[in-house]
């Protein structure tokens, strides 16, 4: 059964359905290869990591991650749609094929809208093998701008030169929206979806959750700028440049990755363990 058509109505279930708890299922530790399963550790604990702070929007966005290489196009995992970001499990994770084929048994569904924004990414860059998409007040409300992102900030000057932007389309469930996705997000490791949000890529979830740290907190800090009567203090190009330049070894894998993912992820077992299961 595709993304598309994995409602509850199309999965045959009856009103009162509810989604289970994803502590009751059982470990897949053992049941999948060992790189996969580090995948799913790290995409769970993105997804408790982007709660604890703040970013979640109930059920309604999504993080992925590319499965290791089966042959083949690519697999990916993502979130089951119903379950909250602050109790996602690496067991209950979704694995879908780029048809939207969930491959695996299991008691969820998919988000049809995640799906396509993440499987379109994920057959187009190689290098993009985690997706980060989230739809926070601060991001939605720079989304909205016309001038998009401005380099108010140094959180701002080191995704600037960085960002690509991409016309809101509606809820994104047709899926020849991706090519459109794919043809504005080009090489960039920022995306801002017009009236929607925002999205970053990486290599791997700490590098995509990085990105996502610095985008979010420019983009908060420029609605605060903004709440000035007089207009705020933009650096000129030059600077942003210099900046990217001068950030951009946070974002190399081994580096940036290494340095906040091991202080994140003891921050997360003490205040919301259970991720790893």
């Amino acid at each position: 059964m595709s993304a598309q058509e994995q409602t509850p109505e199309a999965l045959g279930v009856e009103a009162g359905f509810s989604i289970p708890d994803p502590a009751s299922l059982p470990s897949l530790k053992g049941q999948v290869s060992d790189e996969e399963w580090r995948l799913r550790c790290d995409l769970a604990a993105t997804y408790r990591l982007t709660a604890l702070h703040g970013w979640d929007d109930m059920i309604f966005t999504h993080i992925s991650v590319r499965c290791p290489d089966e042959g083949g196009a690519p697999r990916f995992l993502i979130n089951p749609y119903g379950v909250f970001f602050d109790e996602m499990t690496a067991s209950c994770l979704l694995k879908i094929d780029v048809d939207g084929n969930v491959v695996g048994e299991t008691p969820y569904f998919s988000n049809p809208a995640g799906f396509t924004i993440h499987s379109a990414i994920h057959m187009a860059r190689d290098d993009a093998h985690a997706v980060l998409h989230l739809h926070t007040p601060y991001g939605v409300a720079v989304s909205a701008q016309k001038g998009g992102l401005k380099r108010y900030s140094q959180f701002a000057m080191v995704c600037h030169d960085d960002v690509a932007y991409h016309d809101y389309e509606g809820i994104a469930t047709d899926l020849d929206e991706r090519e459109r996705l794919i043809k504005d997000i080009g090489n960039h490791g920022f995306l801002i979806l017009r009236n929607h949000g925002t999205l970053t890529v990486g290599a791997n979830c700490p590098t995509a959750f990085l990105r996502a740290y610095f985008l979010e907190q420019a983009c908060r800090t420029q609605i605060l700028a903004q709440s000035d009567t007089k207009p705020p203090m933009e650096e000129p190009p030059a600077m942003g440049a210099k900046v990217l330049q001068q950030g951009a070894p946070a974002f190399v894998p081994g580096l940036g990755d290494n340095l906040a993912w091991p202080g994140l992820i003891r921050r997360l077992n003490r205040e919301n363990p259970g991720f790893d299961v």
